[in-house]
C-alpha cells in the first residue's frame, strides 16, 4: 500500500492516539506546531519549527511517536523531520534518531572454538558479521564550519573521502584539546566514505573501547576472533587513541595496525595531544603514527566562532541577531563545543520562558556557562610580563637571538603559556613565539623545569614573573 497521499491523515490519526495520552499542555506546545510533508512508503515526513523542537521531541517524546506511527502505519514505520527555515534557504533535511544512518555490509570472519591457538591443521569456521559502523549522520562535512582552525584537517579530510587508503595521508592523525571538532571531523571523514564507497566497511571506535574488547576477548579466549574481525575492517577511526593503554592491547592493536596498513585500509586517529606528547605507548607503535600526515585542530578565531553561531541558529530555526551573535562569540572562546552549547541554552532559555533573545540575556545565560572572565590570561600579555621583568624588547625576545638570557626568557614565555593556557597548543604558542615548532616549545618546557630543580636563582626568576602574571590577572 503506497501512503503517498495520505500524509494529513496519517498525522491526523496519530495525533488523535497522542491527544489521549500526554497532557493538553504538552499537545498544544509540541505536537500541533507540527506540520505532515510527504508520505512515502513506509516513511512519514514532518515539519518542525527548529532543531532544538525536534530534540526535545526526540528526548521527551520518541516511545509515544514511535507507538502512534506503529499503530497508523505499521511495524516499518519511519520517521523523518524538515526544520523549518527562518530565511529562504531550503529546509534541512534530518533523520530521526531511529532513521536511516550509514550501514556496512556483512562480511565473512574466520572463528575457532574457544580451545586455545589454533595449530596448522585446524580450519577455521565462517561466520556472518553485520558491523554497525557507529557513524552519528550529523557529524558529516555539511555540518562542519571550516576556518584556520581546522582547514587543513578538512581538506585532508575531503581527499581521503575521495581515494580511501590510496593517499600519503594514512594514518590521518588528528589532535588538539576537547571540543575542537576532532570526533566530529573524524566521523565526517568516514560518513563521506560510505556515500562513496558503499561496499566499504567502516567502524568507528573508542581507544578505550579497543582496549576493553581486547581484555574481554583474552578473558573469553577469543583473541582470534578479535584479531579476525578488526582484520575485516577497511576504514578503522580511533577516536581519543591516548586513552589506549596497556601493553597487551597496544600489541594487539600494533598487528591490526600492520596488517590494515599494508593492505591499504585507511586508518584515522584522534587525540588530545601530539604523537610526539603520547605517555605509555611503545616507540613502534607511536613511530607509526607519525607515518602519514598529523594535524593540529586549534581554537576557532572570532570569524570562525560567528560563521559557527550564524550557521548553527539556522540550523535550529531560529533568528538570533548579529549583537547577541557577535557577544557569544567575544566571550566564548575556548572551543566550538562550549561555544555551541551556550548557543542552544540561550535559544531553550528564551523559547521556554517566551523570552526575547537579546544580548542582556546572552550575558546572564553565558555567566552561568563559562563564568565571567577576570582580565584575560593571553599568549601576549604572558609575553609582556617577561619583557619587562628582563627589560627586554618584544622584538629582542621573539628574534633569533642566542644570548642566553634571551633564550631562557623566551624558554620562561613558553613555559609558562603552556601552563597558564593549557587551550593553546605547542603550536600555537611556538608560533606567537617567534615562529617556533611544537618540538621546540615541548624542549622549552623540559630545559625550565630541569633548570628549576637544579638552579635556585633561575627558579626564583620564575616564581617573580609567575607572582606577576598572578597579579595581572587578578588585577
Amino acid at each position: 500500500m503506497s501512503y503517498q497521499a495520505l500524509h494529513n491523515d496519517v498525522w491526523g490519526n496519530c495525533l488523535r492516539f497522542i491527544e489521549q495520552i500526554v497532557e493538553p499542555a504538552q499537545f498544544n506546545t509540541w505536537f500541533k506546531p507540527i506540520v505532515p510533508v510527504a508520505m512515502k512508503d513506509s516513511t512519514l515526513t514532518i515539519e518542525v519549527p527548529s532543531d532544538f523542537f525536534r530534540q526535545y521531541l526526540e528526548e521527551a517524546f520518541l516511545d509515544i511517536l514511535k507507538k502512534a506511527l506503529k499503530k497508523e502505519i505499521g511495524a516499518d514505520a519511519r520517521l523523518i523531520y524538515k526544520v523549518r527555515p527562518v530565511r529562504v534557504e531550503a529546509p534541512m533535511t534530518l533523520p530521526a534518531a531511529h532513521g536511516n544512518v550509514p550501514v556496512n555490509k556483512s562480511v565473512s570472519v574466520s572463528t575457532y572454538q574457544p580451545s586455545g591457538n589454533p595449530g596448522p591443521f585446524v580450519f577455521p569456521g565462517l561466520k556472518k558479521v553485520k558491523i554497525d559502523p557507529r557513524l552519528n549522520p550529523v557529524y558529516c562535512f555539511a555540518n562542519m564550519v571550516e576556518g584556520e582552525c581546522n582547514k587543513m584537517g578538512i581538506t585532508a579530510g575531503e581527499s581521503i573521502a575521495d581515494a580511501p587508503g590510496k593517499t600519503p595521508f594514512n594514518p590521518l592523525f588528528l589532535f588538539g584539546g576537547p571540543g575542537l571538532g576532532k570526533t566530529h571531523l573524524a566521523q565526517a571523514i568516514g560518513i563521506s566514505i560510505k556515500e562513496k564507497f558503499p561496499e566499504l566497511v567502516v567502524l568507528y571506535v573508542t581507544g578505550n573501547e579497543f582496549k576493553n574488547q581486547y581484555v574481554d576477548a583474552f578473558k573469553n579466549n577469543r583473541i582470534t576472533d578479535f584479531m579476525g574481525f578488526y582484520m575485516k575492517i577497511d576504514v578503522l577511526i580511533v577516536d581519543d587513541i591516548q586513552d589506549l593503554q596497556g601493553q597487551a592491547s597496544q600489541n594487539a592493536f600494533f598487528n591490526v595496525f600492520n596488517h590494515l596498513h599494508q593492505n591499504g585500509r585507511q586508518l584515522i586517529f584522534t587525540s588530545d595531544r601530539a604523537p610526539v606528547d603520547l605517555k605509555n605507548f611503545e616507540n613502534r607503535l607511536l613511530s607509526r603514527f607519525k607515518w602519514g600526515l598529523s594535524v593540529e585542530l586549534s581554537r576557532p578565531d572570532f570569524e570562525t566562532r560567528l560563521k559557527m553561531l550564524r550557521a548553527r541558529s539556522f540550523r535550529e530555526g531560529v533568528e538570533v541577531g548579529e549583537d547577541v551573535l557577535g557577544y557569544l562569540a567575544s566571550h566564548v572562546k575556548s572551543n566550538f563545543r562550549e561555544l555551541e552549547g551556550t548557543l542552544i541554552s540561550l535559544i531553550a532559555h528564551a523559547t521556554l520562558a517566551h523570552q526575547e533573545i537579546t544580548v542582556s540575556l546572552a550575558s546572564q545565560i553565558t555567566g552561568h556557562i563559562v563564568g565571567e572572565e577576570q582580565n584575560d590570561i593571553s599568549i601576549d600579555s604572558i609575553t609582556d610580563v617577561v619583557c619587562e621583568y628582563f627589560n627586554i624588547t618584544r622584538e629582542t625576545l621573539l628574534s633569533k637571538s642566542r644570548k642566553r638570557q634571551i633564550v631562557q626568557a623566551r624558554q620562561i614565555a613558553m613555559y609558562e603559556c603552556r601552563n597558564m593556557i593549557p587551550s593553546s597548543s605547542l603550536s600555537s604558542i611556538g608560533f606567537a613565539l617567534g615562529g617556533k615548532d611544537h618540538a621546540t616549545v615541548l624542549h622549552a618546557c623540559t630545559t625550565v623545569q630541569n633548570l628549576m630543580s637544579t638552579d635556585k636563582s633561575f627558579r626564583q626568576d620564575v616564581a617573580n614573573i609567575e607572582n606577576m602574571l598572578t597579579v595581572a590577572v587578578n588585577g
